[in-house]
């Protein structure tokens, strides 16, 4: 509510009286003549004025009075600052009075001599009442409904420090009931201003109480103080207003909505009544004839020059609209703040707190330039979005908050691309509902792999295949595990397949390997590890069939372990890549560095909480898998300029409706997201999702995010440097080589079983010549007994049963025996070859020298063994 001018009372139209009417006004004049005679006394010795034997009961009431007022803290604009370069640099402002305080000698002489002569020619003579305007009021006012006139300079800044003191009750009822008392026109609210305006008198000088005046009183609309209704209607200050001007200014108090100058129809009656100011000037001797010859020969001509509030201002700034309605709406939710939304608002327009934000002006611009250079504000097809978000490392601190399309409330101007919507935050902090974050969930299932004690250099099945639901084990689940049946997956990257390590996963963004490290872990210790480093969903579930529905938890399901299928918002995800970074510490995000009142004395405000949401070896782990994939793997756009070590991961979903880079260095992290700003749905409600790779031509807007972050990151590493991410524990890179057990004889089944048991992955080898019976393993590749690495792939041969062993104990036999020990042993075909020479060997007398093949040696049943013998003559 904007309270009414204080002096708008003063223009009244006559009513007629009844005799009751006269006769209280007759009443009144016996009283008010009773007082007056006091108030002069009291302006003068108060003592006796107080104590006179001879007081009448009208004097009694008048005695009763309050007599001290204590002038409040005017409401003043509340401001928002970012530091640069040593100095604050405001960016946007609130407020519910437009006012900025100014002190006696920032006013030029011409406006406190227009007031004193049109309002109060005694002010300086008198104690706070004028006893003879008193008198003559209430003569005026006897055939009166009511008291008016009278009032001093005094007694009116007395009135309207009630009126704010009424407008700074937050409750809207007892707000009203207060004004409406500190505007009653009645005998005891005029006889309360006097004995307060005396106490005002005795307490302040003259120049004093008219400084404090000049900066309360209202001179139309929000406009409060001199200093702000110079600079409003006239674009300068209040010790540089010219005559006219002051004398403008000054007639726009007596009735702000008749004389206020943003209102072309008032210029005729402001020139009237500030002529009207300017003879009086004259007539006291304020100004010389000339000065009011030019004076009123001076055209009234306003330079209107709003100030610009909110955050639509804050656009102008480097883009921080967005950022500035986020800081509102944190302030709106900290009950160190205030006790509820409503006074925290309040506070905040009426405050005139000093706030400074935690945005970096540098970061700040660079990624608004490079993230409207490279996705538009608006595109046919698409409802196109882009936001980027850097945090500081181990404090928290939003250094940038960027986006596509510019901040502005304004309805009309949503189809030329601006938006009151923030895609940086989270729904509740006037943010989207939150976008799929893809493959850059994957590092957290790598933080559980290695906290759990997993090696980065195992090695784990990559490729996309068919498993069964029973092999995740859950224990936050019934049953223990995720659930049952077969589930199906694939890859996005086809080039990589079959067995590769944990850190080739990774850094190709495998989901397949993914999947193996979640079957060697528990599923709910992967979503607990992400929910310690701030993992959130945007907004609540809304889809009645996911688990999570109505919560803001995330979807513990194996594809959300790869795919990243909940939709988080880019500062939830700068917000956990940070702890990474970090040495394992998440930090609440916040963006208010302090706040401090207009006495220069510091506001409580809710800082930024850390915990540890993973030792610092784990967290150095994932950092020393996350530079892989910048050296070696999909994200080499991250790379740094200076050198700096980066980590960094990549994440597209389905059909390219959301792109993501996020990485950090020891300082910075960064989140950036390209894609389809519409909500997900979960039917067909025009919601509009696409794919991204059919907007912006080659390498468009898929690739979006991969031109935006580097940007960003650059002046971030020029800013803050950046160091190493610590050495990752020894067990998290070692190779562990374990031996390939011997399954000669066994089923395949009972193989196979054992060795993924064992940590390895089995592949079926099929069929092979094999003295093992048949369908009984033959054997392996690698070998029985080979050290490999753990996760390494095991072929697993099965037996034809169509081979032996050339029996041992040939050599030395005769020929017969010999030939009857193969065919013993299933061999069907034995050949029998004379040593030396062109004889006939005997199969009795000729001794075996050689078998071909060597004893030990298997070969197919139908294969020809070779047996070489002495020659000799047949009997």
């Amino acid at each position: 509510m904007t309270p009414k001018a204080t002096k708008s009372s003063r223009v009244r139209t006559a009513k007629p009286r009844s005799a009751g009417g006269v006769l209280g006004g007759i009443l009144g004049m016996l009283a008010m003549s009773a007082i007056a005679g006091i108030l002069v006394t009291a302006a003068i010795t108060p003592v006796v004025a107080l104590t006179g034997a001879a007081a009448t009961s009208a004097v009694s009431i008048f005695e009763n009075l309050p007599g001290n007022l204590k002038p409040g803290q005017l409401a003043l604009p509340t401001t928002l600052s970012a530091m640069k370069d040593g100095k604050k640099v405001q960016f946007a402002e609130f407020y519910d009075q437009d006012r900025e305080p100014v002190e006696f000698d920032q006013i030029s002489p011409y406006v406190t001599d227009a007031l004193v002569a049109i309002e109060d020619p005694r002010f300086y003579t008198h104690g706070g009442v004028d006893a003879l305007a008193a008198s003559r009021a209430v003569i005026q006012n006897m055939t009166g409904d009511d008291l008016s006139g009278a009032s001093t300079i005094t007694m009116q800044y007395v009135r309207n420090v009630l009126v704010q003191e009424a407008t700074a009750i937050p409750n809207e009822e007892a707000q009203k009931e207060a004004y409406n008392d500190a505007m009653r026109q009645d005998m005891d609210r005029k006889l309360k201003e006097m004995k307060l305006a005396i106490g005002v008198e005795k307490q302040f000088t003259k120049d004093e109480i008219i400084t404090g005046y000049l900066n309360i009183t209202l001179f139309g609309r929000t406009v409060y103080g001199i200093e702000s209704a110079a600079h409003y209607y006239f674009g300068t200050t209040a010790k540089d207003l010219t005559l006219p001007q002051a004398a403008s200014l000054i007639a726009i108090v007596n009735s702000p909505t008749r004389y206020q100058l943003d209102i072309e129809e008032n210029i005729p009656a402001n020139t009237e009544r500030r002529n009207l100011i300017l003879k009086q000037m004259l007539t006291h001797g304020k100004i010389t004839q000339a000065q009011y010859d030019e004076a009123v020969e001076t055209p009234v001509e306003p330079k209107i020059t709003p100030r610009i509030q909110g955050c639509a201002a804050a656009e102008a700034t480097y883009g921080l609209g967005h950022f500035c309605d986020y800081v509102q709406r944190q302030l709106k939710q900290d009950p160190e703040f205030g006790s509820d939304p409503e006074t925290r608002e309040f506070n905040m327009r009426r405050g005139g707190y000093d706030i400074v934000t935690t945005i970096d002006l540098d970061m700040q611009k660079a990624a608004v330039d490079a993230t409207r250079a490279n996705v538009a504000q608006t595109m046919d097809g698409i409802d196109v979005g882009s936001a980027t978000v850097s945090t500081e490392v181990n404090t928290g601190r939003v250094l940038v908050m960027a986006q596509n399309r510019p901040f502005s409330t304004d309805e009309s101007l949503q189809s030329q691309g601006y938006t009151a919507i923030n895609y940086g935050t989270d729904f509740e902090d006037g943010g989207s509902s939150g976008f799929q974050v893809g493959s850059t969930f994957k590092p957290v299932t790598l933080a559980e792999w290695i906290r759990t004690g997993h090696s980065v250099r195992d090695i784990v099945n990559v490729s996309g295949r068919t498993v069964q639901l029973q092999s995740f084990k859950a224990s936050c689940m019934p049953g223990g595990v995720y659930g049952y049946g077969d589930w199906k997956f694939g890859n996005d990257n086809l080039g990589v397949q079959g067995n590769q390590t944990v850190m080739t996963t990774i850094a190709q963004s495998l989901n397949g390997g993914v999947v193996s490290m979640q079957q060697k872990m528990d599923l709910c210790g992967t979503f607990d590890m992400a929910e310690k480093m701030g993992m959130h969903r945007a907004s609540k579930a809304t889809n009645p069939d996911m688990p999570n529905n109505d919560t803001y938890n995330l979807t513990r399901t194996p594809s959300n372990t790869f795919g990243g299928v909940d939709e988080m918002s880019p500062l939830t995800m700068s917000t956990a890549y940070a702890s990474f970074a970090g040495g394992g510490t998440t930090c609440t995000p916040v963006a208010i560095d302090s706040i401090t009142g207009p006495d220069g004395e510091p506001v409580p405000f809710q800082k930024s909480t850390c915990s540890e949401a993973m030792s610092s070896d784990v967290a150095a782990g994932v950092a020393y898998v996350l530079q892989n994939a910048i050296s070696n793997g999909l994200a080499r756009h991250a790379a740094s300029a200076f050198g700096i070590p980066h980590l960094a991961k990549t994440g597209t979903t389905d059909d390219y409706i959301d792109n993501w880079t996020i990485g950090a260095s020891s300082k910075v992290s960064t989140a950036t997201w390209v894609g389809n700003a519409a909500p997900f749905c979960y039917s067909d409600n025009n919601c509009a999702r696409v794919d991204t790779r059919n907007f912006g031509g080659y390498q468009g807007l898929t690739a979006a995010d991969s031109r935006i972050w580097p940007e960003v990151m650059y002046v971030a590493d020029q800013k803050y440097g950046g160091e190493g991410f610590g050495d990752p524990a020894a067990a998290a890179l070692k190779q562990t080589l374990v031996k390939v057990p011997d399954f000669a004889g066994q089923t395949f089944e009972d193989a196979k079983s054992a060795l993924e048991t064992a940590g390895f992955s089995v592949r079926d080898g099929g069929e092979v010549d094999s003295s093992q019976p048949k369908g009984m393993v033959a054997r392996t590749d690698p070998k029985a007994g080979d050290e490999v690495p753990l996760g390494s792939e095991v072929t697993v041969y099965r037996s034809l049963g169509n081979s032996g062993k050339v029996p041992d104990g040939l050599t030395g036999m005769s020929g017969r025996d010999a030939e009857s020990a193969l065919r013993a042993a299933n061999f069907t075909s034995v050949n029998l070859v004379c040593e030396g020479g062109d004889g006939q060997p005997h199969p009795n007398r000729s001794e075996v020298k050689s078998v071909s093949p060597g004893s030990g040696t298997e070969t197919r049943f139908n294969s020809t063994i070779t047996l070489t013998v002495t020659c000799g003559e047949d009997e």
